[in-house]
């Protein structure tokens, strides 16, 4: 009787070994299928901060609409624009550069950008949990 029930239970520790492996592996694209968010430059145009947003969609899932509530913070960490801005259609397995600017916000003053919502994504429910972010700016954080 020992011997079955060793013998069960090294066949079910190989079966959850394996199921967890599996988890590990479908990991990677799980976290692929959202949609990345990244800063990547600030320019100063007249009186705007010119905001170029790269959006990458590793995905098979195509959003025609994908709108980010945003919100400038100053030096001193204090809200100086809140902003809503369309970043869609943002196409599947795409990635794509959107431009727009934050009009009387100076580039240099801007210290951080906070992803306050995504307020529409296509009919997805958590569009904000669909959303990774990260900055190419130089002391300009960008996160949620």
């Amino acid at each position: 009787m020992s011997k079955l029930v060793d013998h069960q239970a090294r066949r079910f520790g190989g079966l959850a070994a394996g199921a967890a492996l599996g988890a590990l592996i479908a990991l990677p694209a799980l976290a692929a299928s959202g949609v990345s968010i990244e800063l990547n430059r600030l320019e100063t145009r007249d009186q705007s901060c010119r905001v170029s947003l790269v959006v990458g969609n590793p995905g098979d899932k195509a959003y025609d609409s994908l709108k980010l509530d945003l919100v400038f913070f100053d030096k001193d960490g204090v809200i100086s624009r809140r902003l809503a801005v369309e970043a869609g259609p943002v196409r599947a397995a795409k990635t794509t550069v959107k431009l727009f600017d934050a009009a009387d916000t100076p580039c240099d003053g801007v210290s951080r950008v906070l992803l306050n919502d995504v307020t529409a994504c296509g009919g997805e429910q958590d569009c904000l949990g669909l959303v990774s972010t990260t900055s190419r700016v130089k002391g300009v954080e960008f996160g949620k």
